[in-house]
């Protein structure tokens, strides 16, 4: 482990050069923003190359990455010249831009019930429970592991009460109706973190069914953290 302090070290970087088409992604094993970017792009079947960020050695904060994205933060995109941060932006630019495939449905009800769900997760749940959050709690604030564990579970608890109620009036095999959606993209890495904090689910039988339906899915399956080359025990 690199032993010098954050800014010191050199995040590694690459790049594309003039006249390189792979897209960038800048992200980490177990940052489930990041994982929401993977789903989408193996459900477009893209080629990317990946650049592992450790958030738990606080590479995200060396001035190396800093100059690529200010913020700090992953997942990250370089696409030629175009850059974007933040999940679910990238989400919808690639949606956008690479058609194959589309991950939000054709009808106006139908995409704005897709919008509601992604952002009852990026905005309700995900900036309370985000890792950065749960250091302040700790370091900060002082609060014990078990009053951390207790907090990330209470919204996603708030949060998950009310999305089986809405999934239950716009659910099929996914989200919403019978294709995979963006929807689905955000829901399974939040339930594989209410897993990771051993929460219950067995009051959510809408979204277990749906993300079992998911993850019977390659892209689902090949996105998964664990199948990650920045993985770790």
């Amino acid at each position: 482990m690199d032993t010098r302090p954050a800014g010191e070290r050199q995040v590694p970087l690459h790049l594309p050069t003039q006249g390189q088409i792979m897209l960038q992604l800048f992200g980490y094993w177990r940052s489930s923003a990041s994982y929401r970017v993977r789903i989408v792009m193996q459900l477009k079947g893209l080629d990317y190359e990946q650049h592992p960020v450790n958030l738990r050695q606080g590479e995200q904060r060396e001035k190396a990455y800093r100059r690529l994205n200010p913020q700090g933060l992953v997942p990250f995109l370089v696409d030629g010249e175009v850059q974007v941060g933040q999940s679910v932006a990238i989400m919808e630019y690639l949606d956008e831009t690479y058609p194959a495939h589309p991950l939000m449905p054709s009808a106006p009800q139908e995409r704005a019930r897709v919008r509601q769900i992604v952002n009852m997760i990026a905005c309700d749940i995900h900036p309370l429970n985000n890792l950065r959050v749960l250091n302040y709690l700790e370091q900060s604030l002082g609060q014990g592991k078990a009053h951390r564990d207790e907090w990330y579970r209470h919204w996603i608890d708030e949060t998950f009460t009310a999305l089986e109620q809405l999934l239950m009036t716009t659910a099929g095999i996914y989200c919403v109706g019978n294709e995979v959606t963006l929807a689905d993209c955000m829901l399974v890495p939040q339930v594989y973190n209410a897993r990771r904090y051993d929460m219950s689910l067995e009051d959510y039988p809408t979204i277990n069914r749906i993300v079992a339906n998911c993850e019977q899915l390659q892209a689902f399956i090949k996105a998964a953290p664990e199948q990650q080359p920045d993985a770790q025990p």
